[in-house]
């Protein structure tokens, strides 16, 4: 009798910590979406006023933490986007190492273990913006700087070439996906109107769509800087917006694309709301 009421209790304690856990994490992931929808949001508007020539000063990350930190309790806004990312590094890290279940394939535990990766260098660049580090170089000297340092390499040829056709066919899976409205099936649109329902699956096509196009446009510079045997001829987020406006569609193409970004970063909001965590 003694024995089953304390496995009883034991069930019951380590019941009461998975479902503190989930909470925690589900939590995590709401704040880590929040944190990109911003970032998204700003890109978006930033490449808007380079597009009508209102000045803007950087379409990428940067650039939308200098926009942050101008505005009145900017440090404090900064401060909130660290713990959005840390909480985004957190959920996805846990879903890489956590997540069970015939679904969670190695290919995609690696993605996700990768995105954490990825959204951990977010929150430290972040946390030293808001500690007072500074902006420090730019996107596209960043970008330029990295590829001429594998271009040295033994065979960096062919790994920036392989680079950039990876970035190419990141944007190009983006773009299908979201076209295709794959990502419907990682939200809760059981609990949605309708209306809401088309709203955000309008958001999530014209936004990821958007963000392949980015990513694919990015890993053209690259490869065309393997082929050159030319560093200078990669660009960060910023240059490759700005490059859209170089088109003979001119500014306008630049423009539809911050729209695109614009609705992602909403999309992104969204999934905050109705993502299955």
């Amino acid at each position: 009798m003694t024995s089953s009421h304390t496995q009883g209790r034991g069930r019951a304690a380590k019941s009461a910590a998975r479902s503190t856990q989930n909470e925690t994490l589900t939590a995590a992931g709401r704040a880590g979406f929040v944190a990109r929808g911003i970032v998204y949001v700003l890109i978006g508007l930033l490449s808007i006023r380079i597009a009508v020539g209102s000045g803007g000063g950087q379409a990428d990350r940067q650039g939308a933490l200098h926009e942050i930190a101008a505005q009145p309790f900017g440090k404090a806004m900064l401060w909130a986007l660290v713990v959005g990312f840390a909480a985004m590094a957190l959920w996805r890290g846990a879903r890489a190492v956590l997540s069970k279940g015939p679904r969670r394939k190695v290919s995609s535990r690696v993605l996700d273990g990768g995105r954490a990766v990825f959204y951990a260098f977010v929150c430290w660049g972040t946390a030293t913006y808001a500690a007072g580090g500074g902006q420090g170089s730019s996107g596209n000297a960043k970008s330029q700087d990295w590829t001429a340092s594998a271009l040295k390499l033994s065979y960096g040829q062919v790994l920036v070439g392989a680079a950039g056709c990876l970035l190419i066919g990141i944007g190009a899976v983006l773009a299908v996906r979201a076209a295709m409205r794959r990502f419907l099936k990682q939200l809760d649109t059981g609990t949605m109107s309708h209306r809401t329902k088309q709203v955000v699956t309008a958001l999530g096509v014209g936004g990821g769509v958007a963000r392949g196009v980015v990513f694919a446009a990015a890993g053209i510079f690259v490869l065309a800087a393997a082929v050159r045997f030319d560093p200078h001829e990669a660009k960060g987020v910023d240059a490759t917006l700005r490059s859209f406006a170089q088109t003979p569609v001119g500014p306008w193409l630049l423009v539809a694309v911050a729209i695109g970004l614009i609705l992602f970063g909403v999309f992104s909001f969204a999934s905050a709301r109705w993502r299955r965590l």
